[in-house]
C-alpha cells in the first residue's frame, strides 16, 4: 500500500525524497545504484522532456503554422505531437528523441520493454503534467507508477 510518506513532490522539498542510510533510488525495483540500468535522475529527465517539447513546438510551427506562445485551439497541436512522439517511439525504440540524446530509456518494471498500453497510459498522464510533478522515493513519477514503467540510464 502506498503511504503519503512514500510519495513526494517538488512542493515537499528535498527532505521528503531522501532515502534512509544505505538506500538508493531504484533499490526497491532491484535496479543498480549507478550506471546502465539505474534510475534516470531528475536533471536528465527534465532536459530530455525539454528537448522533446522544443522539437514538438518546432514541428507544430513548421507543419501547421501554429504560433508559439499564443493561446487558442492551435496551442494544443504541440501537445498532440508530443503524445504521438511518445506513443510511437517508446514501444518501438524504447526512448523519445530527447531521452535518446541523454542516454535514457523506458522499460517495464519487470525488465521488459514497455508495451503499447503502458506507453499510452504513461503518455496520457505525462501530457496532463501534474502526475509527472509528483514522485516517490525511487524518483518515479505517478505517470510511471500508474503505467508500471521506469525511466533508466542506458
Amino acid at each position: 500500500m502506498v503511504d503519503r510518506r512514500d510519495v513526494a513532490s517538488w512542493l515537499d522539498g528535498p527532505r521528503a525524497r531522501t532515502q534512509q542510510a544505505g538506500e538508493y533510488a531504484g533499490q526497491s525495483l532491484r535496479l543498480p545504484q549507478q550506471g546502465p540500468g539505474s534510475i534516470a535522475r531528475f536533471g536528465r529527465r527534465l532536459v530530455a522532456v525539454l528537448i522533446d517539447w522544443t522539437m514538438c513546438q518546432l514541428i507544430a510551427y513548421l507543419l501547421f503554422k501554429v504560433e508559439l506562445g499564443h493561446g487558442g485551439p492551435g496551442s494544443f497541436v504541440p501537445l498532440g505531437i508530443f503524445f504521438v512522439e511518445n506513443l510511437v517511439l517508446l514501444p518501438t525504440v524504447g526512448s523519445t528523441v530527447g531521452q535518446r540524446i541523454l542516454g535514457l530509456g523506458l522499460m517495464s518494471v519487470n525488465g521488459r520493454p514497455a508495451s503499447v498500453v503502458q506507453v499510452a497510459i504513461r503518455s496520457l498522464l505525462l501530457c496532463l503534467a501534474i502526475p509527472a510533478l509528483i514522485w516517490d522515493r525511487d524518483g518515479r513519477g505517478l505517470h510511471d507508477k500508474a503505467a508500471n514503467t521506469v525511466l533508466v540510464r542506458r
